[in-house]
C-alpha cells in the first residue's frame, strides 16, 4: 500500500527526476511540477502530506507559497532542499515561512528519507484528528472536505552534509 503524497518543486528536471524516483522506490506517491502556479493547483486538487522545494523558482523566493501552505494545511510537512548559499536574512525567511527541515544540495539520500519519514510521521501524530485515512491521498480535496480559495545532486548513503 502506498504511503502518503509528496509534492515535489523545483525547476530542474534532473532534480525532480533523481528526488521523484528515491521517494517511489519508498513507496510514496509523488507530484513532481516545476512551477508555484502548478504546485498551488495541485494543492488545491490533491491531499499533499509533504512538500519538498527549491528555495528559487521561477526568479523568485519559495517562502510565500511556503508561507500559504502552511497557512492553509498546517499539517504539511515541509522541506527545503537547495543549491542557494542562503544569507542569514534569506534562511530566517524560509524557516519564518515554515519550513520544517532545510538541506544543501547535494544531500544523501539516506538523510533525506529519514527527516521526511520522521517529519510526516510526528506531523501525523500532531494533527490525528483532522487527517484523512491513508487511502484518501490522491482524491481530490474536495471529496475530503478541503478546498483551496484561490540535476539534484543526491549522494549515495553515506554522503551530505
Amino acid at each position: 500500500m502506498p504511503k502518503e503524497t509528496i509534492m515535489i518543486l523545483d525547476s530542474e528536471t534532473h532534480s525532480r527526476w533523481i528526488l521523484k524516483t528515491l521517494l517511489e522506490s519508498e513507496r510514496y506517491l509523488v507530484v513532481a511540477v516545476d512551477s508555484v502556479e502548478r504546485a498551488l493547483r495541485n494543492f488545491s486538487e490533491f491531499k499533499i502530506e509533504g512538500f519538498i522545494t527549491e528555495y528559487w523558482i521561477g526568479g523568485a523566493s519559495t517562502a510565500s507559497i511556503i508561507r500559504e501552505v502552511k497557512t492553509r494545511y498546517p499539517e504539511c510537512y515541509v522541506m527545503m532542499l537547495t543549491d542557494k548559499d542562503l544569507k542569514d536574512r534569506e534562511y530566517e525567511e524560509v524557516l519564518g515561512a515554515g519550513v520544517d527541515d532545510f538541506f544543501s544540495k547535494p544531500a544523501s539520500s539516506r538523510k533525506i528519507l529519514l527527516h521526511l519519514e520522521r517529519g510526516l510521521s510526528r506531523r501525523k501524530s500532531s494533527f490525528a484528528s483532522g487527517v484523512a485515512g491513508e487511502n484518501d491521498a490522491l482524491q481530490p480535496r474536495s471529496q475530503l472536505g478541503r478546498s483551496m480559495e484561490s540535476g539534484m545532486g543526491l549522494q549515495s548513503e553515506g554522503g551530505g552534509r
